[in-house]
């Protein structure tokens, strides 16, 4: 900070060296100076971003300077018009703001199965009945003598207005907000920050059958909220208002964090993944090398925990039993909430034991809430004590990296078992999707399937309509016999071979799509699993990298782009 004295002139130094890169690309073209090129000043400034190669802090610490404008808050809440009215057992009625609006959060999910749900519906009355006033209440006594269609269909309109916005306006409306807000200055660089926007208030839906689905997202306030910068520049909070703390942790990544109401969880606004810092990045590699470390000994803390099996302390055969679970089912170490349950918070209504099922003896079933409630299984087990067992098994293993060595090795397996030469890239896409699927499977990575799925009815029709046109055309050159017709049944022929192709690469994807429609494949791809991986595939077999990682993706695992080669093994 002493080496700062005035940020401002500090912070327009950095935009001003930014610009200049741009600028000298313009003027050089403009001059034809041959030679230079953006792609050539973009390759010396790359050597600055090579964060992995650069000499690591050894103090613990992650920056010396930082400072960023906060977060930024969604508008107030806008009453709706006059003429948009909620019924009530068939009768119109003018709700108090509070409650309009928390019923305008149900309105706009009128069309998504949620509100379908029992459990859904029962958390969001309850809720909702709190924000009314008393007379409201006396009133307002069931959910299913409510009519929302006025609303439900004055937000849809209002979404296919957004959506008929062209990119230009789109980005105006954007642009301002995120030059003001989306950057930080951290040390030397201009970084730009991750989710600088604090979500509006709603309805938490949850994974699956979560018990707290449909209750109510309230309001995120600045008196809610963490600042964590420099001490010589601490943002301004929202006028009327201040921050409930503002610390100075540089041990810390995180810029600004928040207590989320509904699960008790710590919610926080990071640096983006694209990033030149990569301080995320820097902390996935580490953990990448402790997993591949643990190939050396796998066998041996397996041979380690099927001998505890037999212990005559309890305690021993619960941590064996748990590590077999995480080693054989990928199972989470431990729920991730109060309403989630993992490996060591298993109860024992959550397993049943089979004499028989699905043509196997002796199963044993697993049903449990997870990622997404305790007279413990492992009553003498916790995830301490688990990871503490395995530090003495293996420097810097964890029951979470334990997991994740599991699903790097399956993925690997999978993608060679799976991937043929003889393939076409849409084929080959949809092997790594299947492989990458069995992962999130392992995961229990699910996700709301999407309201439709693109099917190749349209190009079959177009396909039927090519080859009349071809047949018709085959005709005129018979009976003509010139050389207009017989360029015609080639075109033809050309058509109906292009349009064929593309059904079948469009097929594939549609198969790809009915597949992957309830697995979340992202969520394994961008946070569990090792990225060298998927690069060495796509270097072997000859994928483009987008096809697999968009440009942001691309710019998070750019060490992983430039250092991976096709012979790569986890």
């Amino acid at each position: 900070d002493k080496r700062c004295s005035s940020f401002i002139s500090y912070s327009v130094l950095i935009c001003i060296l930014e610009n200049i890169h741009f600028l000298l690309f313009y003027i050089c073209t403009k001059i034809n100076i041959s030679g230079f090129s953006l792609c050539n000043l973009s390759g010396l400034l790359d050597k600055f971003d090579l964060w992995w190669e650069e000499e690591k802090c050894t103090d613990g610490s992650k920056w010396r300077f930082l400072e960023h404008k906060g977060p930024v808050f969604p508008p107030p809440y806008e009453p709706l018009p006059d003429h948009i009215r909620f019924y009530y057992d068939g009768k119109a009625m003018k709700l108090s703001p509070g409650a309009e609006e928390v019923a305008t959060f149900y309105a706009k999910m009128l069309d998504h199965e949620y509100t379908t749900k029992d459990i859904f519906r029962k958390n969001f009355f309850k809720d909702w009945r709190k924000e009314m006033t008393s007379e409201e209440k006396s009133k307002i006594t069931e959910l299913k003598k409510c009519d929302f269609t006025e609303m439900h269909e004055y937000f849809k309109a209002q979404s296919e207005a957004r959506k008929q916005m062209s990119k230009e306006e789109k980005l105006v409306k954007n642009e301002r907000i995120l030059q003001e807000y989306g950057y930080c200055v951290m040390d030397n660089h201009r970084e730009r920050i991750g989710n600088f926007r604090i979500k509006p208030p709603g309805l938490f839906c949850g994974r699956g059958d979560h018990p707290k689905i449909g209750k109510l997202k309230r309001h995120i306030r600045p008196e809610d909220i963490i600042i964590n910068c420099s001490k010589s520049v601490q943002p301004k909070a929202p006028p009327g208002t201040r921050w409930k703390e503002v610390c100075h942790d540089n041990k810390v990544t995180w810029l600004v964090s928040w207590m989320e109401k509904i699960q008790g969880s710590i919610k926080y606004i990071m640096l983006n993944p694209s990033s030149r810092i990569k301080l995320r990045n820097e902390k996935d590699w580490q953990k990448y090398k402790t997993a591949r470390r643990l190939k050396k000994c796998v066998e041996h803390i397996r041979a380690q925990y099927r001998e505890d099996w037999r212990s005559k302390e309890m305690r021993i055969r619960q941590r064996a039993i748990a590590l077999y679970f995480i080693d054989k089912v990928s199972l989470h170490h431990t729920g991730q909430t109060a309403d989630t349950v993992g490996c060591c918070s298993l109860r024992v209504e959550h397993i049943r034991l089979r004499p028989q099922m699905d043509g196997q003896d002796y199963v044993v079933e697993l049903d449990f809430p997870g990622k997404d409630s305790i007279y413990d299984l492992f009553d003498r087990l916790s995830t301490s004590i688990l990871n503490k067992h395995l530090q003495e098994l293996m420097d810097g293993l964890t029951a979470k990296v334990f997991r994740t060595y599991i699903l790097y090795i399956t993925l690997q397996q999978q993608l060679k078992e799976l991937t043929s030469p003889d393939d076409n890239i849409p084929e080959k896409i949809l092997w790594y999707n299947r492989a990458n699927r069995i992962v999130a499977v392992f995961c229990n990575h699910q996700r709301v399937p999407p309201k439709t799925l693109r099917n190749p009815y349209e190009k079959k029709k177009q396909l039927s309509a090519a080859k009349k046109e071809l047949k018709a055309a085959k005709a005129d050159a018979k009976t003509l016999h010139d050389e207009k017709s017989k360029k015609a049944v080639e075109t033809k022929k050309k058509a109906v071979q292009r349009i064929s192709e593309q059904l079948m690469k469009l097929e594939v994807q549609a198969t790809d799509r009915e597949e992957n429609k309830q697995i979340a494949l992202g969520t394994s791809k961008l946070n569990y699993l090792d990225p060298r991986i998927s690069v060495a595939w796509c270097k072997k077999w000859g994928v483009p990298i987008e096809k697999i990682y968009n440009k942001t993706q691309r710019e998070k695992f750019a060490w992983a782009i430039d250092m991976t080669d096709e012979d790569f093994e986890f």
